[in-house]
């Protein structure tokens, strides 16, 4: 699902008819590697979103709005001072790269106008943001691309912008010519490979569409192809380019059977012809829909890697520390008997012989009376004998009552980091992760708390809000911050409240307001809690459910611990699909 050249001749279609002769009111760098331009063109305010992240790339119109640090990075304020109130008087597809350059025009340092390029690079890992001056030397990228980095290409500063080498052909020029020597030089390799590979923009999705459309198998090698065959493949071929001339794209999604995306395209996919479709009006609307779930995961993951890592790192402490507790439990499960090998060598103090290894007595504490045989150091004194087995039986003693206090807080620790760790995996939003943070600082699991210079403080996330089948609202904590004042300031008496039985996961709460709780809304409820919990992934979870009176929070306890009485369990096998179902407030 890459963002072909297709798509991108399909979205320079779209910024010209909506940007053309547009003036840029303003920057902003929300992102390292992204950025968002303000536009206002015929009469109409529009957001131009711009991103090199190296997992979700792109360019499109959106809706959406970000945060933006209060100190711009300076990538933004190159940015700022070269292209702000310029005009927008052309946007191009090189060679139809997956490359937009969006032409501008404003006034310089001396009063003059001149002609800036803003190139878009939508290549993965590669991707880049560039601002060129009207001689073509680079003024800044968001990425810069030394020579150490990469020999091929440098993309800094004062250095003269090229191009990204390619040895394949504009697609726009396709032509016989080209392409049968194209076939001629490339008959071994498959027919999907051979577009693909020979022509900038096609995607190996795609190639498989324009073989599909000519009815043949894109695994089929060319050499296997008979010429009349192979013309059938250049003219489906050459109908797509005709489309792309004239713009003709019909952006879409395309659906697996289990309601999954599993591509999307700028032109109709026919060999998707039985699956699923939704259509969009612009292929803006297409990317902002496709891209918004997955660039935010990959936020989130970027952002909460660290924790992950922090958190990880103290389950596998604890659990070590667990290991360690239980051995030591083995160690001195038997100190009962050295009290006994004390008392009854004091018990016969006069008849244990001086510089033996061992004595044999009956056990005047079994019922049976039974001979014991007792181990004895020869070096002491039978009375010194017995006080070193009182001495290592008091030992062990204290070790066990401190070990039992130890394990308690050791699972106590393990429990609340393991849950800690499935709040930052089902984070939805940064202010949530820098609850997190904020939480583990606390605790004293992080021992510094970086607080950038001109970030903007953030504001109090709130938790996720449901609402049932039978018009009942749910609310699902994120994180431990908001369990708490979910369960103990938000919810009332008589509302009732859900959790994993034994599982780390969200506290959710059901607000009944006096009303009687249906069925439908606790089963959906229920797989709420499954779905954010630990458990996710498992089939028949048990959730436990109470009022909100039986639940209490120990004195002392950790952020999100609480404790509760009373409850019924029901046993859920959540899905993403049956989640999706439940209507969600924004």
């Amino acid at each position: 699902m890459a963002l072909d050249g297709i798509a991108a001749a399909n979205i320079k279609d779209e910024l010209k008819s909506k940007l053309l002769n547009g003036r840029i009111d303003k920057v902003y760098q929300p992102e390292n590697d992204e950025i968002i331009l303000s536009i206002r063109s015929l009469k109409k305010a529009y957001k131009l979103l711009i991103t090199a992240n190296a997992s979700n790339p792109r360019i499109h119109l959106t809706e959406k709005n970000k945060l933006n640090p209060m100190q711009p990075p300076l990538f933004c304020m190159v940015l700022r001072k070269h292209l702000a109130s310029g005009k927008i008087i052309d946007i191009t597809q090189p060679n139809f790269e997956r490359i937009l350059n969006i032409h501008i025009e404003s006034i310089n340092e001396l009063g003059d106008y001149s002609i800036k390029r803003l190139i878009i690079e939508i290549m993965g890992k590669h991707s880049n943001i560039i601002l060129v001056d009207e001689n073509g030397i680079i003024l800044d990228a968001v990425k810069h691309i030394s020579h150490e980095k990469s020999s091929v290409r440098e993309v800094l500063p004062g250095k003269e912008y090229r191009f990204p080498p390619s040895e394949k052909y504009d697609t726009l020029l396709l032509d016989e010519e080209n392409f049968n020597f194209t076939v001629n030089k490339s008959s071994s390799k498959k027919l999907q490979n051979l577009i693909y590979e020979s022509y900038n923009g096609i995607s190996p999705s795609f190639a498989s569409e324009i073989c599909f459309r000519a009815g043949l198998d894109s695994s089929d090698n060319v050499d296997v192809i008979s010429d009349n065959r192979l013309k059938m493949l250049y003219n489906e071929f050459k109908n797509i380019v005709e489309k792309i001339k004239t713009g003709n794209f019909s952006p879409e999604i395309i659906y697996s059977e289990k309601n999954k995306i599993i591509d999307f395209s700028s032109m109709e996919m026919s060999q998707y012809s039985g699956l699923k479709k939704q259509k969009f009006s612009s292929i803006s609307e297409l990317l902002e829909f496709f891209y918004t779930e997955r660039d935010l995961q990959y936020r989130m993951n970027q952002k909460s890697q660290d924790l992950k890592k922090i958190i990880a790192n103290n389950i596998e402490r604890c659990i070590k520390k667990k290991n360690i507790q239980i051995k030591t439990m083995k160690e001195i499960s038997g100190r009962d008997r050295l009290k006994l090998y004390g008392e009854l060598i004091t018990a016969n103090i006069y008849s244990v012989p001086k510089g033996t290894d061992s004595y044999t007595t009956q056990n005047f504490y079994d019922k049976d009376l039974k001979d014991i045989t007792i181990p004895l150091d020869p070096e002491l004194t039978p009375s010194e004998n017995a006080q070193k087995f009182f001495k290592q039986y008091n030992k062990e003693k204290r070790t066990f009552s401190a070990l039992q206090t130890q394990i308690k807080q050791n699972d106590e620790e393990l429990e609340y980091l393991e849950g800690l760790l499935t709040s930052v995996q089902v984070s939805t939003d940064e202010q949530n992760i820098k609850e997190i943070r904020q939480e583990l600082y606390e605790q004293g699991f992080i021992k510094k708390l970086n607080h950038p210079k001109g970030k903007i403080k953030p504001v109090k996330s709130k938790p996720l809000h449901y609402i049932s089948s039978d018009g009942f609202n749910i609310y699902v904590g994120k994180n431990n911050r908001q369990n708490d004042e979910l369960t103990l300031k938000f919810a009332k008496n008589t509302d009732i409240w859900l959790h994993t039985k034994k599982i780390p996961g969200s506290h959710v709460i059901i607000s009944a307001e006096g009303k009687e709780i249906p069925d439908n809304t606790l089963n959906e409820a229920a797989l709420l809690a499954a779905f954010y919990s630990k458990g996710k992934n498992s089939a028949l979870v048990p959730v436990d459910y109470t009022p909100k009176k039986f639940v209490k929070k120990p004195s002392g306890a950790k952020p999100g611990m609480v404790i509760y009485e009373t409850n019924k369990t029901a046993y859920i096998t959540p899905t993403e699909e049956a989640v999706q179902k439940i209507k969600k407030v924004d």
